[in-house]
């Protein structure tokens, strides 16, 4: 009785693998194999034949820009210059913000909190005295531009949420008197050659 089971099973198993190849209906033709050929790859199956492939990572090809005149290329390079010399500010804003984050998700104490909050907010008026106020007007401009870029909020918006909105209320004042506006978005439509230069920058390699 045990053998007729066994016998039962065994004809299930190979009817089943009958049917999966009449299914699939097309016999697999592999690669011919070379003696360096020692690299395993992934495949796929092309109507029967097996092809290789390998992933390659993303080609971007810029075109080269023409200037109507020198002062066109001289003003492009210095907003070039410009974003090269705010765009590592803007990255570290984001960095340490996002640890921030990360940080006040962790603890539900109100103490503990406004201890990250003040750490963090340490760290960024030192770097501001350190080098962010040597910036020029433009720089400081597209500075608040670019933070808003990184981290989808403005400076102002920043501002209000770790320090409340009359704190953000008096930085907003105070940068207004020398040129800066703290409630500044980022437009990649309008701003294409800012947009432009960071994509090709190398900043994101």
């Amino acid at each position: 009785m045990k053998f007729y089971r066994l016998f039962i099973l065994l004809i299930v198993i190979i009817s089943g693998a009958q049917v999966r190849a009449q299914v699939n209906g097309v016999t697999v033709k592999m690669p011919v194999l070379g003696k360096n050929d020692t690299i395993r790859v992934a495949g796929t199956n092309e109507n029967g034949e097996m092809i290789p492939w390998i992933p390659l990572q993303e080609v971007v090809i810029y075109g080269v820009r023409i200037f109507k005149s020198p002062a066109e290329r001289a003003a492009y390079s210095r907003l070039r210059y410009n974003v090269m010399k705010v765009m590592p500010y803007a990255l570290y804003a984001k960095q340490r913000y996002e640890q921030l984050e990360k940080d006040l998700a962790l603890t539900t104490e109100k103490k503990e909190q406004k201890k990250l909050v003040k750490q963090c907010d340490k760290e960024i008026k030192d770097m501001f005295n350190r080098e962010i106020k040597e910036l020029t007007i433009t720089q400081g401009q597209i500075l608040t531009k670019l933070i808003d870029r990184e981290l989808g909020r403005t400076t102002y918006d920043i501002v209000k949420e770790t320090k409340g909105g009359f704190t953000a209320f008096l930085y907003q004042s105070v940068a207004r008197v020398v040129g800066h506006n703290l409630k500044s978005t980022y437009n990649p439509q309008e701003e294409r050659d800012i947009e432009s230069i960071i994509i090709s920058s190398g900043f994101y390699q």
